[in-house]
């Protein structure tokens, strides 16, 4: 479960391309989500499709969610702890991821 998970999020994340930087909306959209995308070292990371993450999240989520989404890049293990947990407000998070992940995919690629 947590490889698919983990590979759920590489995919949104290859998925992603140069949409939303193109249209100038991304400028400043650097910040930790970005960040922890690059360190991340996954193979389809870039400046470009980080920056454009972040820009979506910016958007899209709350501070404390991007928070959350950060920890994701740093620990996918989090990722697949919120995945499977049963609380109410895990659960209204991952619902809020997964419009994040559309969109990002939508902007992005």
């Amino acid at each position: 479960m947590r490889v698919i998970l983990l590979m759920t999020c590489i995919l949104s994340l290859a998925a992603c391309g140069n949409r939303f930087e193109s249209s100038g909306s991304s400028r400043g959209a650097s910040g930790p989500i970005s960040r922890a995308c690059l360190e991340a070292d996954r193979s389809a990371a870039n400046t470009r499709l980080c920056n454009c993450v972040q820009g979506v999240a910016n958007a899209e989520l709350s501070s404390a969610d991007r928070s959350r989404l950060e920890r994701f890049f740093k620990d996918p293990e989090f990722a697949h702890t919120i995945r499977i947990s049963d609380t109410t407000a895990n659960d209204a998070f991952w619902r809020r991821y997964q419009v994040f992940v559309t969109r990002a995919r939508n902007t992005c690629g």
